[in-house]
């Protein structure tokens, strides 16, 4: 203990005495002082999470420095649209979505000197990034429906003339039409 009285607050750098000391990670703090860096939440032993001379609540912690990306959502059911921007956290920005433009569909017009080019953005596929689907290779990132953007899987895709689709939006634009075909009353409907 230094002289004065008490260990220094590891956020105010005053004397901590003994009456008003919580302990945590080898520091003393003052219990007004033990609050989250982001929401000010007062903490306790059980809801800190230390990240080097900080200390957040569990969830503000988790949303600077846990994993990002689909499947880490907030706990079950949860849906967020926050962005982590109040915490310093820059968003990624998606390329806007960009149907096919090449005019010849087939499989063989998109090689080029023996390695495989990608129909949506015409650059060239690497095993790593390579997705199957339609009877031609793509990047996992161009690998979307030609129609409304939404990402696909080889399960969930529909190709038609060297272009692969959602099922929804096939069904929509190339399937059949007309009465007891999904666009009568009750039938769930989409527009663009």
């Amino acid at each position: 203990m230094p002289f004065g009285g008490g260990n220094k607050c590891g956020c105010c750098q005053k004397t901590v005495y003994f009456a008003e000391e919580v302990q945590c990670e080898g520091k003393s703090w003052h219990k007004s002082c033990f609050l989250c860096m982001v929401c000010k939440k007062n903490l306790d032993s059980t809801t800190v999470a230390v990240h080097g001379d900080e200390i957040y609540c569990k969830s503000c912690y988790g949303k600077k420095y846990g994993p990002k990306g689909y499947g880490f959502g907030g706990g079950a059911g949860t849906l967020s649209m926050d962005t982590g921007e109040g915490l310093g956290i820059k968003p990624e920005v998606q390329a806007p979505h960009r149907p096919t433009n090449n005019p010849n569909a087939s499989k063989f017009a998109q090689k080029s000197a023996g390695s495989e080019v990608c129909p949506r953005c015409g650059k060239t596929v690497y095993a790593a990034e390579k997705v199957i689907g339609g009877g031609n290779s793509w990047h996992k990132g161009c690998f979307r429906c030609a129609k409304c953007g939404k990402g696909l899987e080889s399960t969930t895709l529909a190709d038609r003339d060297g272009e692969i689709y959602c099922k929804g939006c096939y069904a929509k634009n190339f399937g059949p039409k007309g009465f007891g075909f999904g666009q009568g009353a009750g039938a769930l409907a989409h527009s663009q």
